[in-house]
């Protein structure tokens, strides 16, 4: 795989999660064992990629300090015979560097993307949000998947996409297929982000994993900011469907299910999900929560 680059925005304020998000990054809420963030970095591992820029803004260190080696942590728990420990901290051996700039202001995705310029080069990227996990049911990578499309087709985007219901569509970006959408891939008319209720050209929606030419930055400077004053990665896409350019899109499949960290709700059912499936602790959390719901408890 010649794609070895992978940009992780993490510098959004997490305001739809506060209290918990006013000292700690939303990337690092604990979901089953692991931080947000984790997941996604080792789904990065996984697809082959080995460079990892961080994307961060104000108050993100506990980002930094979590995938930076702690030899102190490490040499008090060999000392208190804790051992067995060390093996949660596996992460920390991954094999892949990580560099982190700043996002100092929100400026929206696609500036955000942006800041990964100097990082990228000339190369072709991934782009991960760190605030969203893609679960598989079975071996393979979802990302790894796309970033073979996406190289076999020659695509100057591909983005990955999933159903959701038309009367919700009006929360997300959301692909105009161009033709048939049959398949493990389909070519894109369009994207708008968030469309009015009842104006949307699909239930296709953007889910949090892209793969960018670097032509992505030039279209990324033609962006224009919304009335917000943020630059939407859609627009910046939209740019180059209208140059002509290829934006293909990658259905997630039977088994395949993206948890998006944006909201308490959907916090909630991804922290029981992969708890209740933990290979530790889930026997015993199920069978607690039948008891709870039987009124056993």
């Amino acid at each position: 795989m010649s794609i070895r680059k992978v940009v992780i925005p993490v510098a959004g304020a997490g305001t739809r999660l506060l209290p918990v998000t006013k000292s700690q990054p939303k990337e690092m809420l604990p979901v089953g064992r692991k931080p947000v963030v984790q997941y996604v970095v080792e789904e990065a591992q996984r697809a082959g990629l080995s460079q990892i820029c961080f994307v961060t803004g104000r108050e993100k260190y506990a980002i930094e300090n979590h995938f930076d080696r702690d030899p102190d942590l490490i040499r008090k728990l060999i000392q208190a015979e804790k051992t067995q420990i060390l093996g949660e901290l596996d992460y920390e051996e991954m094999g892949v560097s990580f560099l982190y700039v700043r996002q100092s202001e929100q400026k929206g995705l696609a500036h955000a993307i942006g800041m990964g310029e100097d990082f990228v080069g000339s190369e072709p990227f991934v782009c991960s949000l760190g605030d969203s996990i893609i679960w598989h049911d079975a071996e393979g990578s979802f990302l790894a998947r796309m970033v073979e499309i996406h190289e076999r087709e020659g695509a100057d985007v591909t983005v990955a996409v999933e159903d959701v219901p038309e009367t919700q569509a009006h929360h997300y970006g959301i692909v105009k297929p161009r033709g048939d959408v049959e398949g493990e891939h389909f070519e894109l008319a369009d994207l708008i982000e968030k469309p009015a209720p009842g104006h949307a050209p699909s239930t296709k929606a953007i889910a949090a994993r892209y793969v960018f030419s670097p032509g992505i930055f030039e279209a990324i400077r033609r962006t224009v900011p919304d009335s917000a004053g943020e630059m939407q990665i859609t627009d910046s896409i939209r740019n180059l469907v209208n140059a002509g350019r290829k934006v293909l899109a990658v259905p997630l499949g039977e088994g395949e299910r993206r948890y998006d960290i944006g909201n308490f709700e959907s916090y909630f059912r991804a922290f029981v999900d992969f708890a209740m499936n933990d290979e530790k602790y889930g026997y015993t959390l199920r069978q607690y929560l039948t008891k709870k719901m039987t009124g056993e408890e």
